[in-house]
């Protein structure tokens, strides 16, 4: 029965977990008997709490009728701090010489380069290194720059750690897998190197340990995707199983309920609870400090923005319902992101408040050639869209000029229009017809210069609350999808898109409409003249 949250309930209820076989309680047992380096535990016993315990029982209890395992596949989805590498290298071992052990079996540390693959490694390592017992039944190898290998004498079995970005590595049968923080990965070789070698063996676990990502695209994406949809019943996979300690739609990122909800760990004293709130206090109007808090503090998937132009979180507060016939009133201007080969157009208008306050809307056209495949390249419902009256959609492959020219017009008949701008490098027809017309062009290359100066302003606006917008999806999914980055010495913001199938086009087209409104308002407009009938500057 698909449910509304993914929120992994049952590892805090208290109901028994199946294990007819005993498989979950051997499981237990071996992770307790082990030690660890920085247990606070007599005797530093490996820590097992109640929540890891009962994750573990549930992986290994529940069998077939065969009594082979049930769950092939974990994604362990923690936030930083809650000790998720200490319990997967505790896997490792139960699988290298524990009651999950097989006969030359092969583990397999993978992660997204050679040091953080070594960071587990270490882990497992440590482990063996605590109990005399263990260290002797093994051979450890991890000199530097060489592969790292543990191999148990007694049946053959070893651990090797693997990076992604060292190539694929052909031939593995793993009996189980460590993919540790696949949202670093590099590309998809080794994982496909893995995920056919084991199809070559029977009762294969593998344990995806991970934080949130950033990204609608790739292997990550696709990953985290689909363990939500078979955590909320979306998808009916019993070997799948989805363990997702994440922040839900709404939450408010301030909330240390919220904070103790994500972090299983933080009630027995892992993360730091300060060291939580002094991040969370580096956030607070900091749009790239708290992307990052989200996503490594609060496990949040930040959709498709590495370091966003703003909190979206702030923006989505400043959703109203603006009066068609106050807009009217207000000074209004235009910023027009036109478009090469297929590529979309996107027309913004931006209508300033006499209070400072921004009203933002935009219109985006999009070619309707082949919608189908554009909307899967994009990621974005363009049929639907355009059925909800959201996009204009051109006949044809490109972009209708034409089009886009008699929106402007229409848009400057019905609002009083200061300034259209638009980036002479692909606008000059259109320019030169509106300019003939009367109409207040303004000539806005999308230099860094400029465009840096523009993000500023929007970016100023929306965290200052000053941004007032309808819910438009469509502007919404731009702006998630703008990537930037800071010049260190001037400060200026350069937007781009976070992969060459993002399309950022309303945001471009905002950051000049909003530019223009913040620095247009207060100069008496030079076509406020009779005698001027437009202003074109080339």
């Amino acid at each position: 029965m698909a449910t509304q949250s993914a929120y992994p309930a049952w590892v805090f209820a208290s109901d028994p977990i199946p294990d007819p076989l005993g498989h979950g309680e051997r499981a237990v047992t071996f992770l307790k008997r082990l030690r660890h380096p920085n247990s606070t535990a007599p005797g530093r016993g490996f820590q097992l709490h109640d929540w890891q315990e009962r994750i573990v029982r549930r992986i290994y209890g529940p069998r077939n009728p065969d009594g082979s395992r049930i769950v092939k596949t974990v994604m362990l989805l923690l936030p930083r701090g809650n000790r998720k590498t200490s319990l997967a290298a505790a896997l490792a071992l139960l699988h290298l010489f524990g009651p999950e052990s097989r006969s030359a079996g092969q583990v397999i540390f993978a992660a997204c380069d050679r040091e953080q693959a070594s960071i587990g490694f270490k882990e497992a390592a440590n482990i063996i290194r605590e109990d005399r017992r263990l260290l002797n039944a093994v051979t450890i190898r991890d000199a530097f720059n060489s592969k790292k290998q543990i191999t148990f004498g007694r049946n053959g079995s070893t651990l090797t750690a693997l990076a992604s970005d060292g190539g694929a590595a052909h031939g593995l049968t793993p009996s189980f897998t460590l993919i540790d923080e696949v949202h670093a990965w590099k590309g998809r070789d080794l994982w496909e190197a893995i995920k056919s070698g084991q199809a070559k063996t029977d009762d294969t676990l593998m344990v995806i340990a991970t934080t949130a990502g950033r990204g609608a695209e790739g292997l990550a994406a696709d990953q985290f995707n689909y363990a939500v949809k078979v955590a909320k019943g979306e998808i009916v996979n019993p070997e799948f199983l989805p363990v997702l300690f994440m922040a839900e739609p709404g939450d408010d990122w301030q909330d240390e309920a919220v904070w103790q909800r994500v972090n299983p760990g933080l009630a027995h004293g892992f993360p730091s609870l300060s060291g939580l709130r002094a991040l969370a206090k580096e956030a607070e109007g900091n749009p790239a400090e708290l992307a990052s808090f989200k996503q490594f503090n609060l496990n949040i998937w930040q959709a498709n923005s590495r370091d966003p132009l703003f909190d979206l979180t702030t923006y989505d507060a400043r959703r109203f319902d603006d009066d068609e016939a106050d807009l009217i009133q207000l000074p209004a201007y235009i910023g027009v992101d036109m478009s090469v080969s297929g590529d979309l157009t996107a027309v913004a208008i931006a209508f300033r408040h006499d209070d400072g306050q921004i009203t933002l809307r935009s219109t985006v056209f999009v070619p309707d050639d082949a919608l189908r495949d554009r909307s899967s390249r994009d990621g974005a419902p363009y049929k639907r869209w355009a059925d909800d009256g959201l996009i204009q959609l051109c006949p044809g492959p490109i972009i209708d000029n034409d089009m886009v020219e008699d929106h402007v017009r229409e848009l400057c008949g019905a609002y009083d229009v200061q300034e259209v701008a638009f980036d002479p490098h692909l606008a000059r027809v259109v320019m030169q017809h509106l300019h003939d017309d009367g109409l207040p062009v303004f000539a806005f290359p999308q230099r860094p210069l400029t465009m840096g100066v523009a993000a500023g302003d929007l970016e100023r606006i929306v965290t200052g609350r000053l941004i007032r917008h309808d819910g438009d999806p469509v502007q919404r999914q731009h702006f998630e999808n703008v990537v930037t980055s800071r010049n260190p010495t001037t400060g200026l913001v350069r937007m781009h898109k976070a992969s060459t199938a993002s399309r950022i086009d309303a945001a471009v087209a905002s950051a000049m409409a909003v530019s223009r409104a913040v620095t247009a308002h207060n100069t008496k407009s030079r076509y406020a003249s009779p005698e001027v009938s437009g202003l074109m500057t080339l």
